[in-house]
């Protein structure tokens, strides 16, 4: 089978998650595990004979159309999965919130008058609105696993590394990870067999519920964190312990995390930035002008914890053992929130992200509806390499707790 492309989307975009360049459709090369399936990608994906925006159009501008599909664009159409077109990004996934000034905010379809998060806020809208039934993204310091928790979607950070690179406008290559998202949960695992090799198959040994995380969130993250440590210990037989992720407050590795990717992320992008002078929204705007100006020293005091930091958590885990901690600190945010709020929660939101970020493991989110109705993830962080056998645990504990996208909800 032959690849074929068309330029149109078969439906109406009726959450804003498209970008206008990104109204296209490309047929499956072949049969497969993915068939009959559909996705759309995050518009930092290649596609050949399309130009990739990264949330900017002067990137788009500046940009030649892709020569190839990305690695995993072409592996799913290669497992006959159907590509629905590219989606809306914060610019160059910069951001958790999903409002992006030049394409605007997609609609988070479970709650209305609040935000998608980001960056991969269109593809965390297309799929909670079942437009598509999985989703392309990126997560570097949150920007799949957010969107998740706060659209009510499967989701998952990947090892760092794991999944190719290849053909993906970076943030900071340091941590960005090659990620998707699905409101139903048999799709979020039959994709995750598709992409992961399951060589790294743990038997469980026990869970650990990080304090220090949960200490982060709002409350009503508890009685569900709650619920899943009941089920781990009852339906799965996995003692549950309590103890923080380390001996170091979160706040610090929030700013480790910072000043490492923002380092990072302004080594990789400052000669285009400084050459095309494009336009951001201005909290974006804020981090390329702090990235900037961080110096080699503090970089390299920052690399420094960050490898003992890495080392810590990793050690908390081995190699057979889970971290239960929420997915956000809060659920999604108000649309219109004033900025301090934003940066409050952003603050908040990344101490919890930074664990898996500054260690490079996989997470997964379980989504939930939390007591007030708005949706609200559960993760669960396991050992480098586990991702596949730590998705089948996720999903086996959502079905035992009828989590969205399990026949419930």
């Amino acid at each position: 089978m032959n690849s074929s492309t068309t330029n149109a989307l078969p439906f109406e975009d009726t959450v804003g998650a498209w970008v206008p360049h990104g109204r296209f459709t490309v047929a499956p090369v072949s049969e497969g595990p993915l068939s009959g399936l559909t996705f759309a990608a995050k518009d930092l994906f290649d596609v050949a004979g399309h130009r990739t925006g990264a949330g900017n159009p002067t990137w788009l501008d500046t940009h030649a159309p892709a020569s190839a599909h990305s690695a995993l664009v072409a592996q799913l159409l290669g497992a006959g999965a159907t590509l629905h077109g590219k989606t809306i990004t914060d610019e160059l996934a910069y951001s958790i919130h999903g409002d992006n000034m030049h394409y605007g905010a997609p609609l988070n379809t479970r709650a209305p008058d609040r935000v998608t998060g980001g960056s991969s806020s269109g593809s965390a809208a297309a799929a909670a609105a079942g437009l598509v039934d999985f989703a392309l993204g990126t997560d570097t310091g949150g920007s799949t696993r957010v969107p998740g928790s706060y659209c009510g979607l499967w989701s998952l950070r990947t090892t760092h590394g794991l999944l190719s690179t290849e053909g993906v406008v970076p943030l900071s290559p340091l941590f960005d990870t090659m990620t998707w998202l699905a409101a139903d949960a048999d799709v979020f695992e039959r994709v995750g067999q598709t992409l992961l090799n399951d060589s790294n198959e743990p038997v469980w040994r026990d869970a650990v519920v990080l304090t220090d995380a949960c200490a982060q969130a709002e409350p009503l993250f508890a009685p569900l964190i709650d619920r899943v440590i009941d089920t781990l210990s009852t339906q799965f037989s996995l003692p549950v312990s309590y103890a923080p992720s380390s001996d170091t407050e979160l706040e610090i590795w929030r700013q480790t995390y910072i000043t490492v990717s923002a380092y990072d992320a302004w080594q990789t992008h400052k000669d285009w930035i400084t050459s095309a002078r494009p336009t951001f929204a201005e909290a974006i705007q804020g981090r390329w002008q702090a990235a900037a100006n961080i110096s080699v020293e503090a970089v390299e005091q920052a690399r420094s914890l960050e490898t003992k930091l890495k080392a810590q958590v990793r050690n908390v885990l081995g190699v057979n053992r889970i971290a239960i901690l929420p997915s956000a600190s809060s659920p999604a945010i108000e649309r219109g929130a004033d900025a301090a709020t934003v940066d409050a929660i952003r603050a908040s939101t990344f101490r919890i992200t930074s664990v898996a970020g500054l260690a490079g493991l996989p997470q997964v989110n379980i989504p939930f509806i939390a007591q007030n109705g708005l949706p609200a993830g559960v993760s669960l962080l396991g050992p480098a390499g586990s991702d596949l056998a730590l998705i089948r645990l996720a999903v086996a504990v959502g079905k035992k707790l009828n989590a969205l996208g399990c026949g419930h909800g």
